[in-house]
């Protein structure tokens, strides 16, 4: 019997500490539509270069993803996942507070900037591992989907409000230089009291007991020497190529927004939130879809559709047809993120997984920052179209698909899933799409809630009553 309680208390705890999960990414990605969004767009206003620009959208994540080597270092060294997660988390939007105060550093400041959103990706990605390990024990695996798809739905759903809320705050102040620093400075300090209330609610999760494995440790050369012999590391090769390949171009959006097609910053948040709007509504239904037919399947869809998203903004800078793009790049990123998020937990056992991710995150952001940096040097060098920006579209499209072509042949599903073609399963995306959005989830997942915590009520009391005719 005492087992029994003990079992209904720890899944009390998990309960709970899922919820107070999406109250966190929730908050994060208030801290990501609020000031992370305007990163690029702050350097645009602070005058920075190609140069700059194509470091910013590349160093930071870099350097990040190489601090993941320390990860399971710093574990072992706080002895939490919890505490570590924490930790770094505050210490992440505290960067927000000199970040906001660029404006006063002099002719350096662009470059201040790179430095200041350096340590802000640092001090994010260096929890990844942690945090991935910690969400794998709480989540059980064959709800992954269904639970991140749920998830990441109303976090991006707060993405999409809190980056509109941002995009109409910044074009309210923009009526003179001075005017839209305090813009950006209202914007940046509503991401630091974001990211503390993040920092809260990670502290109210439960972490189940976790212990390291010295046994299961492995160098990151014996990982990167094996790239090609095993899945897992297969499918990381593959990614960090395609992120090497989307990253010549994704520095470059921004400004090819603002600069080359003179929008301001109400159309450049509404072409932008389009594609946030899309992803979050698609992510419950790609999600479910995952934990019913497979990763390897949706990623194969996704991984050819996906490459044509920067091919779709060299035909037109209309303001409607780039919406339209957007809705396009929207529903197939949806789908790739969700299938490559839960193929990592699919491939990696517990106590293997944290240096996995750190492994991936690793050589993940050596690649974007190889990307951007190639990038930079088309934009530099480029006269063949009327933009400098176009060409780097191109070149990632190319890039994209032979990746894909290459890689998804190898690729292999690690769990048992109902077979479906490739045209069903298209079809019962299509047939999926949401329809009454985010408003239907919110109440059904509200609705689940206090069912389960009725049902636990009663099991309890239940107990009790049982505990007592005995």
């Amino acid at each position: 019997m005492k087992f029994e309680e003990e079992d209904l208390l720890k899944k009390e705890k998990v309960r709970k500490s899922l919820k107070y999960s999406i109250m966190d990414g929730s908050f994060y990605s208030a801290m990501v539509g609020f000031g992370e969004s305007f990163f690029s767009a702050f350097a645009v206003f602070l005058q920075a270069n190609n140069f700059i620009l194509g470091l910013l959208g590349s160093l930071p994540q870099t350097l990040g993803s190489l601090s993941q080597l320390l990860s399971t270092r710093l574990m072992e060294l706080f002895k939490s996942r919890k505490r570590m997660v924490c930790t770094f988390a505050l210490l992440q939007g505290m960067m927000y507070i000199p970040i906001a105060l660029l404006f006063f550093f002099g002719e350096m400041k662009a470059a201040y900037l790179v430095i200041f959103v350096c340590l802000y990706f640092i001090f994010g990605m260096i929890l990844g591992p942690a945090w991935n390990s910690w969400m794998g024990d709480l989540v059980d695996k064959e709800e992954r989907g269904a639970y991140f798809g749920r998830r990441n739905k109303i976090t991006g759903f707060t993405s999409f409000i809190t980056f509109i809320i941002a995009g109409y705050l910044l074009q309210l102040f923009s009526g003179g230089t001075t005017i839209e620093y305090i813009g950006f400075f209202l914007l940046f300090g509503i991401a630091f009291a974001s990211r503390v209330a993040s920092f809260v609610y990670l502290t109210k999760k439960y972490e189940p007991k976790f212990e390291i494995n010295h046994e299961s440790r492995f160098s990151f050369i014996d990982f990167v020497k094996d790239s090609f012999s095993r899945s897992f590391n297969r499918f990381v090769l593959y990614l960090s190529l395609m992120n090497l390949s989307v990253y010549i171009a994704a520095p470059f959006f921004t400004v090819y927004m603002l600069k080359d097609l003179h929008f301001n910053y109400a159309a450049f948040t509404i072409i932008t939130a389009t594609s946030i709007l899309v992803k979050f509504l698609m992510m419950p239904v790609w999600g479910k879809i995952t934990d019913k037919h497979g990763t390897r399947k949706v990623l194969t869809v996704t991984g050819i559709l996906m490459p044509f998203s920067p091919l779709l903004w060299l035909f037109s800078n209309d303001f409607l047809y780039l919406i339209m793009a957007q809705v396009y790049s929207g529903f197939v990123w949806a789908g790739f993120e969700m299938a490559s998020f839960n193929y990592i937990f699919d491939a990696t056992t517990p106590q293997k997984r944290p240096t996995c991710v750190a492994y991936f995150n690793v050589l993940n952001g050596i690649m974007i920052f190889i990307g951007a940096m190639l990038g930079t040097l088309l934009v530099k060098y480029n006269n063949i179209f009327w933009s400098v920006y176009l060409l780097v579209f191109l070149v990632s499209f190319i890039s994209r698909i032979t990746v894909s072509t290459l890689f998804l042949p190898f690729l292999k599903e690690f769990r048992r899933v109902e077979n479906i073609s490739y045209k069903d399963l298209m079809l019962k995306v299509i047939s999926g799409m949401p329809t009454m959005g985010l408003i239907h989830d919110i109440i059904t997942f509200k609705h689940n809630h206090n069912e389960k915590n009725a049902t636990n009520n009663n099991t309890k009391r239940s107990g009790k009553n049982t505990k007592l005719k005995r």
